[in-house]
């Protein structure tokens, strides 16, 4: 069986109400464009039904019940098949142009990968300040995230996602994936228009002003290694 053009891999934990949606999603921004593409789950702790509608929409699922989304993320990458590989989360979705504007740069030579604008499936006042407060302590850094792109081999080279991590795997990821690229005279890109949209979940669970009143929990998770933290805002919400 030869390689698809493109693998998309998406960690999942119970989402059974989302995982549908991601994964029409890549579908359809695939057709498209006429681009073949594989959808690779990587099943964490699922005691839900995220297998059984994965599987029945085409997807082919690996299991990684690791209590660590760095983990469960390398999983969902090294189960793919492609040269070029995309990771997005099972709470979000593509739009019609995702596909193909990752194609049109993860193989582009000044490229050493990248992510992509992330928009919100709705805004408030809340998650406006919410998302500035974040915007904040990544700025300056040359980076964006929501969705990566590269190819295998650039991934391999900076070892995948840290799995001694147990948040902000995706941001420290980014970083060290630019700095692999200044070594070898590439950049960072980012998929500006054809980015993605995210669910508000968080916010539903939590509140819009959650993390703005509790500033405190923020920087523990920017630590990367709060496990209450972490537990508290990702790990033990239920879905």
């Amino acid at each position: 069986m030869s390689a698809p053009q493109l693998s998309i891999a998406i960690p999942a934990h119970n989402e059974e109400r989302f995982i549908g949606r991601c994964i029409e999603s890549v579908w359809s921004s695939a057709k498209a464009h006429g681009i073949e593409v594989e959808v690779v789950v990587a099943l964490n702790r699922c005691t839900d039904r995220t297998r059984a509608i994965a599987e029945s929409l085409g997807a082919r699922c690996v299991v990684e019940d690791s209590k660590c989304i760095a983990a469960v993320r390398n999983a969902a990458v090294r189960g793919t098949r492609a040269n070029a590989v995309v990771t997005i989360d099972a709470d979000s979705w593509m739009q019609p142009h995702t596909v193909a504007k990752v194609m049109a740069k993860v193989h582009d030579p000044r490229f050493i990968g990248g992510g992509a604008a992330m928009w919100p499936e709705r805004w408030s006042l809340g998650i406006f300040i919410t998302g500035l407060l974040v915007a904040r302590r990544i700025a300056g850094k040359g980076i964006s995230g929501g969705m990566f792109w590269f190819l295998r081999e650039h991934f391999e080279a900076v070892n995948g996602f840290d799995e001694s991590l147990i948040s902000v795997e995706d941001l420290d990821f980014a970083l060290r994936l630019k700095a692999h690229g200044e070594t070898k005279g590439q950049r960072f890109g980012t998929v500006w228009r054809g980015g993605i949209i995210t669910s508000c979940r968080k916010f539903d669970t939590f509140g819009d002003w959650y993390l703005v009143k509790n500033p405190d929990l923020v920087d523990r998770i920017f630590q990367g290694r709060d496990r209450a933290a972490a537990d508290h805002f990702y790990y033990d919400v239920d879905r």
